[in-house]
C-alpha cells in the first residue's frame, strides 16, 4: 500500500516535492476530495511556489474528473481562499506548505464556509481513498465531467477586510511590511491602498525560493530585516507575514516583537466592544492576560487545545467572536470561523491610529508577564519524560495538572505546558511566571526533566 504517513498531518497534506508529492498524486486528491465532501463544485488557490500551480491545476483536473465544477482563484493567500470558500460557499483547496522551506509543498482543505477539514472530519477519509486508488488505479472519470472557471477575488477580499476594520479615520502611520516574498506581496497593496499609511514594502516580490530570508517569522533570525528597518526609518511599527500570509508577526516602534499573546488581548478588547458579552477562545499556551483582558472586558473566556481545528470547532461550538494563539493565528466569527493575519493587523493599526502614544506603550497593557517562548527538546521517549515531568510535580502543594493538550503544571505566581510534537521526537515547552526570575527557575526546572 502506499504509504503517506509522512505527508497527511493533521489539516493539510504537505511533502517535498516532487520525491512524495507530485501531480498525479495531487489529481488522487482532488478526485478523493470530492468523493467525500460530496461536493459538485469547489474553489482552489495557491501560493508562490513554483510548484503549486502545477499541483493545484492537477488537483482541479482530478476534481473536475468527478463531476465538481472548480472555480481556480489563482495566486492567493490562505485567508483569501477561505474568504472565497466562505462568500461563495464551496469546498475549498489551498496549495502551500505556509511558512515551511521552498523544498515543500501541500494542501490545506475546507468544507464549505471554510470549515475545517480535519482527521476525524474526512481527511482520513480522503487519505484512504487515495491509498486505495494508488494501488488499485483511478475510477474513470465521470460521464459529465465538471468545468473549469478562472476568478479573481482579490479586490472583494479586500473589500470585505476594510468593511470589518473602519481604517479611513486613524491618523497617519509609517508601516513597514516585511511579506518574506509571500503572499503578503500579492494582498497588502491592495488592501492598504488608499488608507493612511505609507508603506515601506519588503521583499514583495513574489518568489518561492525565498532568497533572502524563509517566510516564517516566528523565527527571530527571520525578522531580522523587518526590526532593522523600523527602526533605522522611525517608523510606527512592523508587520511579517508567513509564506501564505495566514499569520501576522508585529514588531513595535523600537524593533521589539509584540507577542502574539498580547495581540490576541489587543483584539480580544476590540472585538468585545463591538460583540458585548461574548465568548472569545484561547488555547493553553496563551498567556495569562489573554483571559483577565477578556474578562476585564465582559467576554467570557475559553480555553483550548492548540491548533487550527481544535480552534476552529471550539469557535463554531460556543459561537465565539474572536480565537487567538500564540502562534499568531487568528481567528474571526466575522471571517467564517476563519484565521486571517491581515484582519488581526488592520485592528492593531485601527487602534494605534486611534490614539496618539506609540505602540509600545498601546500594548504594555496587555503584556503583563515574563515568558519563556516555545523551547523545543529532542527526546528518545516523549510519553516516558512526560510521565517523568508528571511525577515531580504531581502532589506539589499549590500545585495542579491538567491534560487537556500535554501536560500543564501550574501554581499561582507561574505555569508551564510541556506537548509532545506530532511530527518530530520533541517535546514543546512553554512557560510563563508573574516576573523573570521565577520564570527563569522554572524554566531550567523542567527542562531537566525533559532533558534528563
Amino acid at each position: 500500500m502506499t504509504d503517506l504517513s509522512q505527508i497527511v498531518k493533521a489539516y493539510d497534506v504537505r511533502g517535498v516535492v516532487p520525491a512524495q508529492w507530485d501531480e498525479p498524486l495531487a489529481e488522487l486528491f482532488g478526485a478523493a476530495f470530492v468523493e467525500v465532501t460530496a461536493a459538485d463544485a469547489i474553489v482552489i488557490g495557491h501560493d508562490m511556489r513554483p510548484s503549486s500551480p502545477g499541483l493545484s491545476g492537477a488537483f482541479a483536473r482530478g476534481a473536475a474528473s468527478r463531476g465538481a465544477d472548480v472555480t481556480q482563484i489563482g495566486l492567493c493567500s490562505t485567508d483569501e481562499l477561505y474568504f472565497a470558500s466562505g462568500s461563495l460557499g464551496l469546498p475549498g483547496a489551498m496549495f502551500t506548505a505556509s511558512h515551511n522551506p521552498a523544498r515543500y509543498n501541500g494542501i490545506k482543505m475546507c468544507r464549505a464556509g471554510a470549515a475545517p477539514v480535519g482527521q476525524d472530519t474526512g481527511l482520513a477519509d480522503i487519505r484512504a481513498l487515495v491509498e486505495r486508488w494508488a494501488d488499485e488505479g483511478a475510477p474513470q472519470p465521470v460521464a459529465a465531467p465538471g468545468t473549469l472557471t478562472q476568478r479573481d477575488v482579490l479586490t472583494d477580499y479586500a473589500a470585505h477586510l476594510r468593511a470589518l476594520v473602519d481604517l479611513g479615520g486613524i491618523r497617519p502611520l509609517r508601516v513597514v511590511v516585511d511579506a518574506g516574498n509571500g503572499m503578503g506581496g500579492h494582498t497588502v497593496p491592495t488592501v492598504f491602498e488608499g488608507l493612511p499609511l505609507e508603506l515601506d514594502a519588503m521583499y514583495f516580490e513574489l518568489d518561492g525560493s525565498f532568497p533572502n530570508h524563509e517566510a516564517n517569522p516566528l523565527d527571530p533570525k527571520n525578522i531580522v530585516d523587518l526590526q532593522a528597518r523600523v527602526r533605522e526609518t522611525g517608523a510606527d511599527l512592523g508587520l511579517a507575514f508567513d509564506g501564505d500570509a495566514d499569520r501576522c508577526f508585529v514588531v513595535d516602534e523600537n524593533g521589539d516583537p509584540v507577542s502574539p499573546s498580547a495581540i490576541t488581548a489587543l483584539v480580544a478588547a476590540r472585538e468585545l466592544a463591538k460583540h458585548p458579552g461574548g465568548t472569545v477562545i484561547h488555547n493553553l499556551i496563551t498567556s495569562w492576560s489573554v483571559p483577565e483582558v477578556v474578562r476585564e472586558n465582559g467576554g467570557e473566556p475559553v480555553r483550548t487545545r492548540v491548533g487550527h481545528s481544535f480552534i476552529k470547532e471550539e469557535m463554531a461550538t460556543t459561537g465565539a467572536i474572536f480565537g487567538g494563539e500564540h502562534s499568531a493565528h487568528y481567528y474571526f466569527r466575522d471571517f467564517w470561523n476563519a484565521d486571517t493575519g491581515m484582519l488581526a493587523a488592520m485592528h492593531v493599526l485601527a487602534a494605534l491610529g486611534g490614539q496618539q502614544g506609540p505602540l509600545s506603550q498601546l500594548v504594555a497593557q496587555y503584556d503583563r508577564y515574563a515568558a519563556s517562548g516555545e523551547i523545543n527538546s529532542t527526546v528518545d521517549d516523549q510519553t516516558g519524560r512526560l510521565a517523568a515531568i508528571k511525577a515531580a510535580y504531581q502532589g506539589r502543594d499549590g500545585v495542579t495538572l491538567d491534560e487537556l493538550d500535554g501536560l500543564t503544571v501550574t501554581a499561582d505566581n507561574w505555569w508551564f505546558n510541556v506537548r509532545a510534537s506530532n511530527t518530530e521526537p520533541l517535546l514543546r515547552l512553554n512557560v510563563e511566571a508573574r516576573d523573570t526570575a521565577t520564570a527563569d527557575r522554572i524554566r531550567d526546572e523542567a527542562l531537566a526533566i525533559i532533558r534528563g
